[in-house]
């Protein structure tokens, strides 16, 4: 969001975290949760991705490793075109807003959840899920994560997102270990469990929510939702994670650098 400390600090956070090695053996990341830039990813007069997101997070190393994915903000200028010149192929095949990459022994993949509201199309929602389930058939690593904009499980504003519960029913029945969404505006972590909400500690799906990059903040609603088992309200911040061989280890770092929330866990 243009104007904002949160922005900035987070900004000057992940240009930090990135790191580079010639060996490749240790590459960095860098992993967006949907609505890049506010209020309206436009064009024209605006051009909020020129004004907030590359003055922010924009930075030439940041823009070397990142793999963004759309949110409904991104989407409120119309067909969302800002957000895929902006990104180009970083952003994956234009239009679409759905891809995936190999990241050392792991696979991940990003996907679109603005594809099952007003901003796609049946044809165009039932596309990615047929692509997600090729895609999962043909990458059998131990270790899989997916990442997109709104949470199937949240205890924020919003709640659950039950549009997206197809793509969750598609990631358990292959497996996958990690889902990251963004959307609502605070840092929280599920215990693994299934597209039911039914804890799940042998093959389940853990669930992190980090919307923390520089939008207002939010609160939390008075109900907790079940299996919900870390929280983080009113810092601005960025999720931290390292993928190994089998495992995951995972921290939220605030703007002031404090750490939260340092646990991780093990592949299916």
């Amino acid at each position: 969001m243009c104007g904002t400390e949160g922005a900035v600090a987070t900004g000057r956070l992940v240009d930090s975290l990135v790191r580079f090695d010639s060996t490749k053996r240790w590459p960095t990341a860098v992993l967006t949760m949907g609505d890049n830039a506010y209020p309206s990813g436009s064009e024209g007069v605006d051009r909020d991705f020129e004004r907030c997101f590359a003055t922010t997070w924009g930075t030439p190393r940041v823009l070397q490793v990142i793999h963004p994915s759309p949110g409904n903000h991104d989407y409120d200028s119309g067909s969302g075109q800002p957000y895929f010149a902006y990104f180009g192929d970083r952003a994956g095949p234009a239009g679409k807003g759905y891809y995936s990459f190999d990241f050392g022994t792991w696979h991940i993949v990003s996907l679109n959840s603005e594809l099952l509201f007003k901003t796609g199309s049946e044809e165009e929602a039932k596309a990615q899920e047929d692509w997600l389930r090729k895609d999962l058939a043909a990458h059998h690593t131990l270790c899989t994560l997916a990442y997109w904009h709104r949470g199937l499980f949240s205890s924020g504003v919003y709640g659950a997102t039950e549009e997206v519960r197809g793509l969750w029913d598609i990631l358990y029945q292959n497996g996958v270990d990690l889902v990251l969404n963004g959307h609502e505006h605070h840092y929280e972590r599920f215990a693994p469990q299934t597209p039911a909400g039914v804890a799940d500690s042998a093959t389940g799906i853990a669930e992190i929510i980090a919307g923390t990059g520089g939008g207002t903040l939010r609160r939390l609603r008075s109900e907790i939702a079940p299996n919900s088992a870390y929280r983080v309200k009113g810092r601005f911040g960025v999720l931290k994670l390292t993928l190994g061989d089998g495992q995951y280890v995972h921290s939220f770092i605030d703007a002031d650098g404090g750490i939260w929330d340092p646990s991780g866990g093990k592949c299916h």
